[in-house]
């Protein structure tokens, strides 16, 4: 909790003054004290509480918290007010007072509805509908009508959010699983369940949410069949929507940066340099807007996109020895917010780290934050970046020097992993090849030896489902640099001088 929240809490909870109320407070001071909780400690500090009333005295205290960051927070959250507005509409309905109750009841169907509440607006749309249908107002005709026609239009919107965000959530999910479209079976996979799943609406009458969900779910589709201008076209358009409704990048922050972080990871895929940076300079002006809603919440997301392009935007550039300032402040925010960082986001971060210290030839280190991700106990999470991350480890031992023991033991356990994949691509099969036999080459051969791989790398990347591998390990940089014998970054800033 914040310092301001703690000072309200105190405030909140101390206004009966009762005995057990001192009881409660003296029990928050105690545990705010403690780093983790240490019952037997809490015990000596406060002498007047006893073993037995330990459990429910932190029952207690743990719903005074909620209570109290609930009344902090409602300022903040309209959908608080809102809800509180109809408690107060019962009470009111429930003492007799039948038309204060419905004039309550309109205002908060007005607000929802014009700040993309509907679930809010329905509750209160069905409440009228209880008090109408009593004849308690004798108000009924005319009414009747207007009530259900209101009702069935907000339960359409509904319906067609619930279905479209479970397209966009399903589709999510099979990303984080699978990735990218790996093969022909998977586009028409993917492809099926798009268009069997994604209900046919009409966008110009559809609401702030229903269009929301729309883009989301096409910026996913597009995703994961490799469609980058497309997906980037959705990406654009679900940014726009919030200078379309500009009440909602305050109300739903989250959203909006999300957003945000898709059209820029679209225009990563698409090697537009010139508009990523714009993008990325427009989020983080958004984060360092003081008058921003500020939340644990959104920090976090701030935190996670934000140096996540920073990172992307070295790679862009080529600038990896650069990139490497970002690193500590990457570090230290990654320990600050790990208890909000889910393993996904995590393994991505540790796999970039990774990356900007292969690129800027520190392989040891490069290999310390892949073994993070290769040695993570939830393995099942994107086989891709795993798989990846397995190759470029043993492409880092072969830079480091590493000897031959240690070689063929990265060689074992890529080509164990490989075994197990569903499937195979081109690309990293080419790569285990060659490095498995690259310790028979003689030294005079490897130059020949690493054009060959880069013209059979070349033509395998022209083809649409094999384009994926590319996306995650710039190998034929990496063949460039060995061919020419300059740093891998040389490479690269030659490649986006020539992209600019």
């Amino acid at each position: 909790m914040t310092p301001s929240e703690k000072r309200h809490f105190r405030l909140f909870t101390n206004r009966s003054g009762s005995s057990e109320d001192l009881k409660f407070l003296q029990l928050f001071d105690a545990l705010d004290q403690q780093e983790t909780l240490n019952e037997e400690k809490v015990l000596k500090q406060v002498p007047s509480i006893k073993k037995v009333q330990l459990a429910n005295l932190k029952n207690n205290l743990y719903k005074h918290l909620l209570s109290s960051l609930r009344a902090f927070h409602a300022p903040q959250n309209l959908d608080i007010q809102l809800h509180e507005q109809l408690d107060y509409a019962r009470v009111l309905y429930n003492k007799g007072f039948y038309q204060q109750s419905l004039k309550m009841l309109d205002k908060v169907k007005v607000t929802a509805l014009e700040y993309e509440l509907p679930h809010i607006a329905l509750t209160a749309i069905d409440f009228e509908k209880l008090i109408e249908s009593q004849y308690i107002t004798r108000s009924l005709s005319g009414r009747a009508e207007d009530l259900t026609q209101e009702a069935t239009a907000v339960s359409t919107h509904i319906s067609q959010m619930h279905q479209l965000s479970n397209v966009a959530l399903r589709l999510y999910g099979l990303y984080l699983k699978v990735g990218l479209a790996r093969n022909q079976e998977d586009y028409e996979y993917i492809t099926g369940f798009f268009h069997e799943n994604l209900p046919v609406i009409e966008i110009r009458r559809a609401g702030f949410y229903e269009k929301l969900y729309y883009h989301q779910s096409h910026v996913w589709y597009y995703l994961m069949i490799q469609d980058f201008k497309n997906c980037y076209r959705y990406a654009q358009k679900w940014v726009d929507l919030f200078e379309e409704y500009p009440h909602m990048k305050e109300r739903r922050s989250v959203l909006y940066i999300k957003g945000m972080h898709n059209l820029l990871n679209a225009l990563y895929n698409l090697l537009y340099h010139s508009k990523f940076i714009k993008v990325l300079q427009q989020l983080e002006d958004f984060a360092a807007d003081t008058s921003r809603r500020s939340n644990p919440n959104i920090d976090t997301l701030l935190f996670l996109y934000i140096y996540t392009n920073k990172m992307n935007g070295y790679f862009l550039e080529g600038n990896f020895t650069e990139g490497l300032k970002v690193i500590p402040g990457v570090l230290k925010n990654l320990e600050g917010f790990q208890a909000q960082l889910d393993p996904h986001r995590m393994l991505v971060f540790y796999y970039k780290i990774a990356s900007l210290y292969f690129g800027s030839g520190d392989f040891k280190k490069a290999i310390e934050y892949l073994n993070k991700v290769i040695h993570h106990q939830n393995t099942s999470l994107r086989e891709d970046l795993q798989c990846f991350a397995r190759i470029l480890n043993l492409i880092a031992h072969y830079e480091a020097g590493y000897d031959d023991d240690a070689l063929d033991y990265q060689i074992r356990t890529v080509y164990h992993f490989l075994g197990k994949m569903d499937n195979q691509q081109q690309m990293q099969v080419e790569i285990f090849k060659f490095l498995r036999t690259v310790g028979n080459i003689a030294p005079y051969q490897l130059k020949d030896a690493f054009i060959t791989l880069k013209e059979k790398l070349i033509a395998i990347s022209e083809k649409p489902y094999e384009r994926r591998p590319f996306l995650y390990l710039d190998i034929i940089s990496w063949l460039e640099s060995k061919i020419e014998n300059i740093p891998v970054q040389e490479v690269m800033r030659r490649k986006a001088a020539r992209l600019k």
